[in-house]
């Protein structure tokens, strides 16, 4: 079986109180062909100091936010690390979340013996404080569920085809696991689930998505932003998007509130 470079891309901002653990989680991996970027996107805290004590290392240090968005900056900031990589695989990871000892052997060797696929998600262990919980995967009947970016692992060319294809300063709402889960699910028709727990992800209450409770304002513009990045696929396949009762409903609340705003 070949040994691909693989390259793991990071984005930091302010997670030094995580950096030192989730780096040793790939320093100490039993596959050992890999390389780490990381983007740092302008932190005030201690990260630039624990980053450069660690070796195999690229860092990217960005001196001030490019968008006041979180989930445009990080996209922005994957880009960058991106351009620094070699690997053949790319492994996605945000700074405080770890792997599993095992990961980057499990990755290399589902991507050899499935030569055609593009893109695995494996099965997260939530992290909540000092509580680990199992996610729990549930079917969706219009979106695939949706893995955090910690558990995706890309080809280079088809990471590459993703950034090329939709224009990443739209959708601010819209962080890259999203994307990536709902851009190869419709665009190239993959969904490749490996079944094994490799990835740590530390569920950050403080996050994008964890502030929007279910059915308020933001989360039908959310929820509208995701149908028009989906339209935009669609009309990149030349496939007619067909509307549907949670299509029509979601534009419509969204709508709604824009109206309220005015």
């Amino acid at each position: 079986m070949k040994n691909n470079l693989i390259s793991i891309l990071i984005t930091n901002y302010n997670k030094s109180q995580f950096l030192k653990k989730s780096l040793k989680s790939i320093q100490t991996q039993q596959y050992k062909n890999y390389e780490i970027i990381i983007f740092d996107d302008a932190s005030t805290d201690n990260s630039i100091e624990i980053i450069k004590k660690f070796k195999k290392m690229k860092l990217v240090i960005n001196k001030k936010k490019i968008y006041s968005c979180p989930a445009l900056n990080q996209i922005y900031g994957l880009k960058k690390a991106f351009l620094k990589s070699r690997g053949k695989i790319i492994c996605l990871m945000d700074a405080d979340d770890y792997f599993k000892k095992n990961k980057l052997f499990e990755v290399n060797k589902y991507f050899e013996l499935n030569k055609k696929k593009n893109v695995l998600y494996n099965l997260p262990i939530v992290a909540a404080g000092n509580n680990f919980n199992i996610l729990k995967i549930t079917k969706n009947r219009i979106w695939p569920v949706i893995f955090p970016t910690s558990c995706i692992s890309i080809k280079r060319d088809s990471l590459k085809l993703f950034f090329q294809n939709v224009k990443s300063e739209n959708y601010q709402n819209l962080e890259i696991d999203t994307r990536i889960n709902i851009f190869f699910y419709f665009y190239l028709n993959e969904y490749n689930l490996l079944k094994k727990r490799l990835t740590v992800y530390n569920y950050d209450y403080s996050g994008i998505t964890s502030k929007i409770p279910k059915y308020s304002k933001r989360w039908w513009l959310r929820r509208s932003e995701a149908f028009d990045y989906l339209k935009v696929i669609f009309f990149k396949k030349k496939i007619l998007f067909k509307s549907n009762t949670d299509y029509v409903i979601t534009k419509l609340m969204g709508f709604f509130f824009k109206l309220k705003k005015q």
